[in-house]
């Protein structure tokens, strides 16, 4: 057994870089991604305009990032299974459905998340 290696900033650099590499992937080849995206940037245009809280920040953003994580997963496991059984199995079907639910489930969290926040900012606004 080899002795881990010490810490490197030459190393954690190159991991995010490597990161960033699979975020910038995530989005050119995913097209649910790039409607993330596109919704995320939606939502904070939504917090600027109507002056969100810093709590509402919190609660907004973590779902956006959940929402990008489960993405990211869904994608990998998506890749992995391809990899590892190129043919169509009923197992690895089922493991695709599954981490695709995981995506909708976070998505209709960051949604209802969503409501919560921006329902009381757009009741205002539209009776102002």
């Amino acid at each position: 057994m080899t002795e881990p290696e010490g810490f490197s900033l030459k190393d954690r650099a190159r991991s995010f870089r490597f990161a960033g590499r699979g975020l910038g992937a995530l989005v050119r080849e995913q097209h649910n991604a790039r409607i993330h995206l596109f919704v995320a940037a939606g939502v904070a245009a939504a917090g600027f305009f109507f002056g969100v809280s810093r709590i509402e920040w919190c609660a907004l953003v973590l779902s956006i990032m959940a929402v990008f994580a489960a993405e990211a997963l869904n994608t990998a496991i998506e890749h992995v299974a391809d990899a590892a059984v190129p043919e169509l199995h009923p197992l690895v079907g089922r493991a695709k459905d599954a981490a695709a639910g995981a995506v909708l489930l976070c998505a209709i969290g960051a949604a209802l998340v969503g409501a919560i926040v921006f329902w009381p900012h757009l009741v205002r606004w539209i009776g102002a």
